[in-house]
């Protein structure tokens, strides 16, 4: 029979660490996407200067870039390539978030499991040691006085 010896604090310890990782991860991959988005919005496109839009006049606010999903139209070749990109990949990045959820998860799950049944099998051992006749275990392996 196999036997285990898992060490709670242990993955304890260690599962902080995968989801340290795991945040910075979510955190570039919403980097990565809001730089793309930026990129897109300031490519421009194939219109020469004047032509691409007109110039307000007078001080204004920076503009802000719109979200992936609200562009209906894209500013140029580079923006269209960006924004293709990114919602071909999009499906990969959410898997790659998915994967490493899932395994915080389960590797929580079994240690929790492995706890428990330390307690169930201590239980049980506790009962059967009070079910035992204590005047028979006296007489059992041991030298007569």
């Amino acid at each position: 029979m196999a036997t285990w010896d898992i060490q709670p604090q242990g993955v304890q310890g260690q599962l902080r660490v995968v989801g340290t990782h795991s945040e910075d991860l979510g955190k570039a991959l919403t980097t990565l996407l809001s730089d793309m988005e930026q990129a897109a919005w300031a490519a421009g496109t194939a219109v020469p200067g004047s032509q691409a839009a007109t110039r307000p006049q007078g001080p204004v606010l920076p503009q802000t870039a719109p979200s992936w999903s609200s562009h209906t139209t894209t500013t140029g070749p580079v923006g269209a390539a960006l924004v293709a990109y990114a919602k071909h990949r999009k499906n990969d990045l959410k898997a790659m978030a998915d994967r490493c959820q899932a395994a915080v998860l389960g590797a929580a799950k079994a240690t929790t499991e492995y706890v428990e049944g330390d307690l169930e099998a201590a239980k049980n051992a506790q009962s059967a040691a009070r079910s035992v006749r204590l005047d028979a275990l006296k007489d059992f392996g041991g030298k007569k006085q």
